[in-house]
């Protein structure tokens, strides 16, 4: 092999993220390998992820059992090459208290083909893959590395020999990989209960475990009780409560593990049952379509998502994210009453197009993002500490100036005529870009359901999705421009704009203060002082900026010399916010309120208790409203504690891998999500504008009594 490249990991949350505790380090070492020694034009390379745990810790199965999360690995891979299944070996059963995961102690090697080219040039070919992993003891921690490996193209006409340092570990590997059974498999039920029939007589068996595909189809913590008669193997099996009585039986796709009595010893094998084949993994730089997306959606559902998201947009025009806006599109609506009608629609036309472009690229880098692997959804930019921080920044500026402290323009107003209309539909379009990017932590009515059956849909369905919603949001403000009779109704332009210009500059300062907030829960008391710096550092050069409009050459010229220092000084902070990232919070407790984790839901329900799931995030507006108006209130907290309804209380404030499935296993792709557990293995999603009346009413339907444990999906 040309080279290699191994990193022992610090597990934790995304490789940017600060570093990790102590505690933490050497969980996990991760490297990348290749069974060949060179890489042959239109032949296979077999690579490998190797994960390496320490000592009582594991990582997780494709079925990942009753918690976790599987491996996942994105390749980035040259062009022409295709990257395969991952191969996945027979797993073990990790129980963890009341729960039964699915896993690998000690090292585990995923396999997966890479088909190179029919031609391929002289250099040396590099290969890159970024796995993000979940390892686990009693707590668990996520990780993830960006690994690579370089191999020499083999000569013309040669087959490339195996690496003798990776060959013996890919032979062991293969060793612990399923194969196909060579006696015919089937399910029965036997009353409630399925039972997996292996016709092999005479087979002599012990240590059986059955690790079924799905992962709601069996209970994965009930006993299984294996009988060996004349007829072959018979393994008892418990079905998953959470399908309920209506769920159709399970089937036998999975893995069988057992150990074989023979002449020569106990051998242990492992079966490959079903038709249901691993999650392909695909290279990252072709950006294929999820799994999902293979089939073509029916017309119906689109047009249904389309109509959703289109009446979401129109409510998001009423929500708390987008009232920094207002002031804006007021101050906009009011400079133009006195323009012409055709150059009013124009600039209502600017805006909607900025509305529309600016959903349209967020949604396209949001399909790229988690098409190459990452775990993301709506409103995943604000969970990044640099983008808060940023657009804190930028609204603080354009605050700044509505306060008179600086003038945008200045010299742009003496080039004439046509660039200031130019500037002044460049500023519509604008607004629209600032109305959609503050819009994002919101998630009005119709849009949760909407955006995530788009996103689990091919590209151009999502993108389709989208600008719906981008429609919704724009066409209460261009309509109004189109109608130009409803703008002479304001006052004509005059002094008074200059106050009304001041007045709505403290809606802006009001979000760049909840922007602040939203920073000081992801970054650290460091980051949080870089960024309040930042702020300074802005009202600075805005202030130097303005001065020098009206000072000589030299004081000019200085002035913006040291603005333009202000402003590296500004990018040295932003480092320094990025690296300074907070450990995640506990949750506060004081309520009967708990952190969310899956392994922590499984216990409440195998309690059979009523659970409460609140996905939230600081940067979520309608989170924080229905928190404080609803969550708060002294009515539901005593219904609360009357039904006995524990509380768990996801926080998707920085990216996490764990709230993000339980999303998607809802068909949402963004917060708030609202999920009550009845404790006898209902689930019912609540609404995601919250009231009073709606979540006491919920409450009171709860079955009395308690149920069976339900597992989330």
């Amino acid at each position: 092999m040309g080279s290699l490249t191994g990193s022992w990991l610090v597990a934790g949350t995304a490789g940017a993220q600060a570093p990790r505790p102590s505690k933490y380090a050497d969980l996990v070492r991760a490297e990348l390998v290749t069974e060949e020694s060179a890489v042959a034009a239109g032949a296979t390379v077999t690579a490998g992820v190797r994960l390496t745990m320490k000592p009582g810790w594991h990582v997780y199965w494709r079925n990942p059992g009753d918690s976790g999360l599987p491996p996942e690995i994105a390749w980035s891979l040259p062009a022409g090459f295709s990257a395969g299944p991952v191969a996945w070996p027979a797993p073990e059963r990790i129980p963890v208290g009341d729960l039964m995961n699915f896993g690998y102690e000690g090292e585990v090697l995923l396999a997966v083909p890479l088909t190179a080219p029919a031609a391929l040039g002289s250099g040396p070919v590099v290969l890159r893959a970024k796995v993000s992993y979940l390892v686990c003891e009693r707590e668990c921690v996520p990780g993830e590395a960006s690994l690579s490996a370089s191999l020499p193209v083999a000569p013309a006409g040669t087959s490339p020999r195996p690496d003798p340092r990776a060959a013996p570990l890919f032979a062991q590997n293969r060793e612990r990989l399923p194969v196909p059974s060579p006696w015919p498999v089937r399910m029965e039920q036997d009353g409630a209960t399925p039972v997996l029939h292996l016709d092999a007589p005479g087979l002599r068996a012990r240590d059986v475990a059955f690790f079924p595909y799905s992962e709601t189809a069996l209970e994965h913590a009930a006993a299984q009780t294996a009988t060996v008669d004349a007829a072959g193997l018979h393994l008892r099996l418990q079905r998953s409560s959470q399908g309920g009585a209506d769920a159709p039986a399970p089937r036998a796709d999975g893995v069988l593990t057992l150990t074989e009595e023979t002449a020569s010893g106990p051998v242990r094998r492992a079966f490959a049952l079903g038709e249901a084949a691993p999650a392909p993994v695909t290279a990252a730089a072709s950006i294929p379509a999820p799994a999902a997306a293979t089939a073509p959606p029916e017309a119906e559902g689109l047009w249904q998502a389309a109509l959703l998201a289109f009446l979401g947009g129109l409510v998001l025009n009423l929500m708390p994210c987008v009232f920094p806006v207002l002031s804006i599109k007021v101050l906009s609506l009011v400079r133009h009453s006195g323009e012409s009608p055709g150059r009013v629609r124009l600039h209502g036309l600017a805006y909607a197009v900025g509305v529309l472009a600016t959903f349209l690229a967020l949604a396209g880098l949001l399909i790229a993002l988690r098409a190459g692997g990452a775990r993301i959804g709506w409103g995943f930019q604000l969970q990044s500490p640099l983008v808060v921080a940023g657009l804190a920044y930028g609204l603080f500026a354009m605050g700044l100036s509505l306060s008179g402290v600086w003038h945008l323009g200045g010299r742009a107003a003496a080039l004439g005529d046509g660039l200031t209309r130019r500037a002044g539909l460049e500023g519509s379009f604008f607004t629209g870009v600032l109305a959609t990017v503050v819009a994002t932590p919101c998630t009005a009515p119709f849009m949760g359901a909407a955006i995530g059956y788009g996103l689990t849909q091919g590209p151009a369905t999502a993108l389709a999705v989208f600008a719906a919603l981008g429609l919704g949001l724009a066409l209460p403000f261009a309509l109004l421009a189109a109608w130009p009779a409803a703008l002479r109704r304001l006052p004509r332009p005059g002094a008074w704009m200059e106050i009304l210009k001041g007045v709505l500059a403290f809606p802006l300062y009001l979000t760049v203060a909840w922007l602040v907030w939203v920073l000081s829960q992801q970054v650290g008391p460091a980051g949080l002082m870089a960024g309040l710096t930042g702020l300074v550092l802005v009202a600075f050069c805005a202030w130097l900026v303005e001065r020098g409009r009206t000072a000589g050459p030299v004081a000019r010229r200085t002035g913006q010399a040291v603005a333009l220092l202000g402003l590296l000084g500004l990018a040295g902070l932003l480092v320094v916010l990025d690296q300074d990232r907070a450990a995640p919070a506990a949750v506060a407790a004081a309520d009967g309120v708990e952190p969310f984790s899956q392994a922590r839901l499984d216990a409440r329900l195998a309690e059979r208790r009523p659970v409460f799931v609140n996905m939230t995030a600081a940067w979520c507006i309608t989170c924080q409203v229905n928190d404080r108006t609803t969550l708060r209130a002294a009515s539901v907290r005593a219904a609360f504690k009357a039904h006995d309804v524990a509380q768990l209380k996801g926080d998707w404030t920085n990216q996490n891998p764990e709230i993000t499935r339980v999303l998607e296993a809802n068909g949402r792709s963004g917060v708030p999500l609202y999920l009550l557990y009845d404790g006898r293995g209902g689930v019912a999603v609540l609404p995601q504008i919250l009231t009073e009346a709606t979540l006491r009413d919920a409450l009171a339907a709860l079955p009395a009594g308690a149920g069976p444990r339900a597992a989330l999906p």
